[in-house]
């Protein structure tokens, strides 16, 4: 067949054959499969208008063009697949039980607590850990891993649940989002004087959606406002029918505060466990499981919290988890005592990795130091590369105007996010009324209530979408993280202000004058009440820098409680300071508002004009 020739290179063409490659593959990797020289492909995208070297990463929508352009179908291997094929080139497999039937044991059922903000839920699990940690330690707890195990009694035998800790519906989701399913059930912690919430229905949707069995915990039923039935009531209608009610669904009503009724909830736990899944894994194959969560401790240097899922860990085991590899030195469980094995849903804490490996990531026991060591370089090298290749430019409010002057059809993709169910409809209903013609429209393609999360910014990444923050500010590192993907966050605290920028957007109009500029973040820790001068907050600057005569917002469990304050004073020690910079602390006074707690977020920023073209 007569190579084309496009841009004056002369290529051979395909035959419609597949050419499997790794996301984030560079030209020559393709150039190889199909044994042509990377220079020809380079001169080939470069005639349809894309610079590329020859070993830089390439986007999936770059390589699918190139083979449809030289007739080659090229299919893009998910990271999964990809692992997978990693694992069975070492003869190795993950996600399955070893032998027969008859080398499974029964293991105790892992569960996530969720459930809306404020609802109670860390107040249980601390109410069941404390609750079970009397009889075993007199100290309590010495060391909080993030997974722990209690147990209970069920006719007569004594049963082990397994809890993971996690930050909520987000964190769980993340994890199943990677493959990992690390729950069995879901307990939905509803608070009885409060009833069914957003959050409620948020995290009952996840764990849906996981199809996890779940028991409901109604708390705080000691209150004198509590209504354990109206909760009943509610959650009926999403098709939790309770037990009583002629459901499947065992509802325990339950107080964390005065330690009510957790045995009963336990049971349940188990029961439900009993009753809807098999809960079985082989203990002497070589161990697999998941990293619950991981960190850089100063002292013992990448410590991993994993939960093993089949075989036993013990010390002394190579151990591959995620890019991390090395050799199991330590393993201490949740009250920070040294064990030598941890068996299947046993939550561990590992020492020994030479890196600190991801949430959600798998981990996996091998024959060597020597076949760790590989493959944790290949999935390092894999994983660079595809972050490499995500690292594209992303569509900004400004290139979509500048697209759609080219007289193309267009759908600006948002995702809503704001404190409150209300103003996120709201907005929503608002802009769905936004009307510039046939040519653009917009899609709404998810909304929520809370913080922006790094959930939120994997979605607009993956379909290019841009992402509005009403009364809402990012969580954690999120900020950090969008701008390394390319995603644009917006932030309003005013909705007509919103949908005014976006439908400027869409008629090709929006000239933004300002832009803000983040400057620092401190944490209040404590706080100390002046007669003269009011409430006053004792912070600890924890990122960038905090400036007098900057604007500063209040940011309260994610959501803002003032948009835009000033300073009436700022201290360091007992001098006024004009600025104060990260790992300092400082006292600091807000102007006309008094009504401030400790935990509670200040973020310093300015407004910046930006210079007009």
């Amino acid at each position: 067949m007569e190579a084309p020739t496009i841009g004056g290179v002369r290529v051979r063409k395909g035959n419609g054959e597949t050419v499997r490659l790794a996301r984030g593959a560079s030209l020559t990797d393709f150039a190889e499969k199909i044994n042509v020289d990377a220079a020809q492909l380079v001169q080939m995208l470069f005639s349809l208008g894309e610079m590329v070297t020859a070993t830089e990463s390439v986007n999936d929508e770059t390589l699918e063009l190139l083979g449809e352009e030289l007739n080659y179908d090229v299919q893009v291997v998910s990271p999964e697949d990809e692992d997978r094929e990693l694992l069975e080139s070492f003869d190795l497999e993950f996600g399955e039980d070893e032998g027969d039937e008859d080398d499974l044991a029964i293991r105790p059922p892992v569960v996530t607590v969720m459930g809306h903000v404020d609802h109670g839920k860390t107040k249980l699990l601390d109410a069941l850990r404390s609750a079970n940690v009397v009889d075993k330690e007199a100290g309590g707890i010495t060391q909080h891993i993030g997974a722990y195990q209690v147990t209970t009694e069920v006719d007569g035998n004594e049963r082990r649940i397994t809890f993971i800790d996690t930050p909520g519906h987000e964190a769980f989701t993340a994890m199943r989002a990677r493959g990992a399913q690390a729950t069995d059930i879901a307990i939905l912690v509803v608070a009885a004087d409060d009833g069914v919430m957003p959050q409620t229905v948020e995290a009952l949707n996840h764990a849906k959606a996981a199809n996890v069995p779940i028991v409901v915990a109604v708390n705080k039923v000691d209150k004198p406002e509590a209504d354990p039935t109206k909760v009943r009531g509610q959650l009926t209608e999403y098709g939790l029918v309770p037990e009583e009610y002629g459901g499947d669904v065992m509802f325990v009503d339950v107080s964390a505060k005065s330690q009510l009724n957790l045995e009963g909830l336990l049971e349940a736990v188990v029961l439900t466990a009993d009753a809807s899944l098999d809960l079985r894994a082989n203990p002497t194959q070589d161990a697999q499981g998941l990293v619950v969560e991981a960190h850089l401790d100063r002292g013992r240097g990448p410590t991993a919290t994993v939960l093993v899922q089949r075989g036993t860990l013990r010390v002394g085991d190579s151990i591959v988890a995620g890019p991390a590899h090395g050799r199991v030195r330590a393993m201490l469980d949740e009250y920070g005592e040294n064990i030598e094995e941890a068996d299947p849903s046993r939550p561990a804490m590992v020492l020994g990795l030479n890196a600190v490996p991801g949430a959600g990531q798998n981990f996996i026991v091998v024959e060597d130091d020597r076949m760790a060591r590989q493959i944790a370089e290949k999935r390092e090298a894999r994983e660079r590369a595809a972050m490499q290749a995500k690292r594209r430019v992303r569509r900004t409010l400004e290139d979509f105007m500048a697209s759609m002057e080219k007289g193309a059809s267009q759908d600006l993709n948002l995702i809503l996010k704001g404190d409150v169910s209300g103003s996120v409809e709201a907005l929503e209903d608002a802009l769905a009324k936004i009307d510039v013609g046939d040519e653009v429209g917009i899609r709404v393609i998810d909304r929520g209530v809370g913080a922006i999360t790094e959930t939120n910014v994997d979605l607009a990444s993956a379909s290019d979408a841009i992402i509005i923050g009403f009364n809402v500010r990012p969580q954690g590192k999120v900020t950090e993280m969008a701008d390394k993907e390319g995603v644009e966050i917006r932030y309003y605290s005013v909705i007509y202000q919103a949908i005014e920028e976006i439908e400027a957007a869409l008629k090709g109009m929006l000239k933004p004058e300002y832009e803000e500029v983040a400057l620092g973040q401190a944490e209040i820790r404590a706080i100390f009440r002046s007669s003269k001068i009011g409430n006053i907050a004792g912070c600890m600057v924890t990122s960038g820098v905090i400036r007098r005569n900057a604007k500063v917002r209040l940011i309260r469990d994610g959501a803002v409680v003032v948009e835009s304050a000033d300073l009436a004073s700022l201290r360091r020690e007992k001098d006024d300071a004009s600025e104060v910079r990260e790992g300092f602390e400082c006292g600091l006074v807000l102007k006309n508002f008094g009504d401030i707690k400790e935990g509670d977020i200040v973020e310093a920023f300015e407004m910046r004009e930006i210079p007009r073209a």
